[in-house]
């Protein structure tokens, strides 16, 4: 397998409320709800970089269109690591998340690998790392 990831879905409880987080409160790009003409088709993308893009559709539809069942949910199965250029942008973005109305699990800190990083759960419980990786280098 080649390695093509181009989407990430979030099952969301509420859709809308979900939406205004992510574009309202955290910025991201999207051009709203589309697909609500179709059962079980509504949903929103976001842009985020080098044409990967957020998904978020209701957790009930993706369990119709797998043919699974609605589970309890479990913020421990899956992180998002957003990484940053400095320890300073992990504390601001951090506090933009909790202005949005996430979450923050754990306030920024050094880590024992030599990063700084901190966590946030947003309005559906998913949970982000925020991190700065000083071996990393951040691309615009």
């Amino acid at each position: 397998m080649k390695p093509r990831i181009s989407v990430l879905t979030l099952g969301v409880d509420d859709l809308e409320k979900s939406v205004a987080f992510y574009r309202d409160g955290l910025g991201l790009q999207t051009e709203g709800i589309i697909g609500q003409e179709f059962e079980h088709g509504a949903v929103a993308f976001f842009d985020l970089q080098s044409g990967v893009k957020l998904a978020l559709w209701k957790r009930a539809d993706i369990a119709h269109d797998t043919g699974l069942n609605v589970t309890p949910k479990s913020p421990t199965e899956f992180t998002i690591g957003h990484n940053l250029g400095s320890k300073e942008e992990v504390d601001s973005v951090l506090e933009q998340a909790e202005k949005a109305g996430a979450t923050i699990t754990v306030r920024g800190h050094e880590t024992f690998w030599g990063g700084y990083s901190g966590y946030f759960q947003d309005p559906d419980g998913h949970l982000w790392e925020v991190v700065w990786n000083p071996a990393w280098e951040i691309t615009e």
